[in-house]
């Protein structure tokens, strides 16, 4: 039988990842602080994500996760939010409108400040200190005083979640999504780009089509589809004293949900079957993610699926492949077809950033565009094969013209990474490259549904 679950069971597993905080007793006066603030988001607004997903798994959408590698203090500004929010617009307008595919819309934002790290040191020179850990945790800056967990950093994570999300609220529900607006999410150094290009041709099919639905009566006065978006959040649950304090008991259903997102998920460093993140996660109703490298087990994920989703509902559990270019094809199939076998219900979601990071000849670490495009050729590939749906990307972007991913259709260089690299962890896709992956996708997704449709046919005949 499963042990009985509550908020803190967590606290009697093996934890990795966590923080060695010197004082325990501000932690917990902050931890007390933070479970008398008001819930980020809301337990409807989870279940509604969940209902989403479910359709995901069931091959009739596809979930676009993406954001921040990690949200920082220091980067906290409204238009950096807004160009986020507006590449993800246009990454969801090239899928829904180039594949005729419902696009489910998961930000990686407003809570996404933890990072797990490989090593719990860093070296520069003869200095070791601690490594940085997230802005939610220490500082960035390499002084040791810098380093230090400190509690306070949570309460001012919380208040720039607020903060965020009170603004992406507006943005979603206010009429900035509105359809009719479409050229204008094309940001100005993306737009004499191929990619800015592609993309206003097709914002100009887009707008003939809205004109006629026009002259029909369809407008976004009568239709709040086309003026309103539904906008998740999700991050990593990595600072589980985090996690705890913003859980609530839903009134409507006595059920506990993480209220500090919409979806949260377990990294590849933290999803040991009796580890506290599997043990905190598995008693909350929220959506789940849940990372699968090329190190993780069938048997392992099966035992994993059945601790996370014991009810196999469907929306419940995304799991998201992070394999690396060149393991692919080799890794996800074995996964695919086990999952397959035991009858669980998740969505299969493309991680191509994580397995792909390479430190690059200018010292800088990066990713290569071409090895993130080829996990995601390879990704939809293997479904194909499997006959099963490919349903996601999760992948780390920002509306900033950065330079910190080689490659694309920018053809950036190694010498180039220094001009604007200014990510606070990992490497992040800019708006062009963001475009040219969305316009890779839906041909991936049209591909899919050719080959069902040439299924059903030739079955019915």
């Amino acid at each position: 039988m499963t042990a009985k679950w509550a908020p803190d069971s967590w606290r009697s597993k093996p934890i990795s990842q966590a923080p060695d905080y010197p004082d325990l007793a501000k932690l917990e006066a902050v931890e007390k602080k933070l479970r008398g603030y008001p819930p980020l988001v809301f337990a409807g607004e989870a279940r509604n994500l969940m209902k989403s997903l479910a359709t995901v798994a069931e091959g009739k959408a596809f979930l676009l996760q993406g954001g921040d590698c990690a949200e920082s203090f220091a980067e906290f500004h409204a238009n950096n939010i807004r160009d986020t929010f507006k590449v993800l617009l246009q990454m969801a307008v090239v899928l829904t409108f180039g594949a005729a595919c419902p696009v489910v819309k998961v930000g990686r934002m407003a809570g996404q400040f933890a990072k797990p790290r490989s090593a719990p040191t860093e070296k520069i020179g003869d200095v070791e200190l601690p490594s940085y850990r997230g802005d939610i945790i220490n500082g960035i800056e390499f002084e040791r005083s810098a380093r230090v967990p400190d509690p306070e950093r949570l309460v001012q994570s919380y208040n720039q979640s607020a903060a965020t999300l009170n603004l992406l609220r507006a943005f979603a529900q206010g009429g900035f999504a509105d359809l009719h607006k479409v050229h204008r999410w094309n940001m100005d150094f993306v737009a004499e780009s191929a990619q800015g290009n592609r993309y206003a041709e097709m914002a100009d099919r887009l707008t003939e089509t809205l004109d006629f639905m026009a002259a029909c009566g369809i407008t976004s006065e009568t239709t709040p589809q086309l003026r309103e978006t539904e906008f998740y959040t999700s991050h990593e649950a990595l600072l589980l004293a985090y996690e705890q304090a913003l859980t609530r008991v839903d009134s409507l259903t006595g059920r506990w949900y993480d209220c500090s997102a919409h979806l949260l998920w377990i990294g590849d460093r933290t999803r040991q079957l009796d580890s506290a993140h599997v043990e905190f996660l598995r008693g909350v109703d929220n959506p789940l993610g849940l990372k699968c490298g090329p190190s993780l087990d069938p048997d392992e994920l099966l035992r994993l699926i059945d601790i996370l989703n014991p009810q196999n509902i469907p929306g419940r559990l995304t799991l998201i492949a992070r394999m690396g270019f060149d393991k692919a094809e080799a890794k996800l199939p074995g996964l695919i077809r086990a999952v397959k076998r035991h009858g669980a219900k998740v969505v299969w979601s493309c991680d191509p950033m994580h397995g792909n990071t390479v430190k690059s000849s200018s010292g800088y670490k990066t990713r290569p565009f071409d090895r993130i495009l080829s996990e995601v050729k390879s990704f939809f590939a293997v479904h194909r094969a499997e006959g099963t749906h490919a349903g996601g990307v999760h992948f780390e972007m920002t509306g900033q013209n950065v330079t910190e991913c080689i490659g694309g259709a920018q053809a950036i260089t190694d010498d180039q990474l220094a001009d604007r690299y200014h990510t606070h962890c990992d490497p992040r896709l800019n708006a062009s490259q963001s475009l040219e992956l969305a316009f890779l996708i839906a041909e991936g997704l049209k591909a899919e549904r050719a080959a069902g449709n040439g299924k059903r046919i030739a079955a019915s005949a």
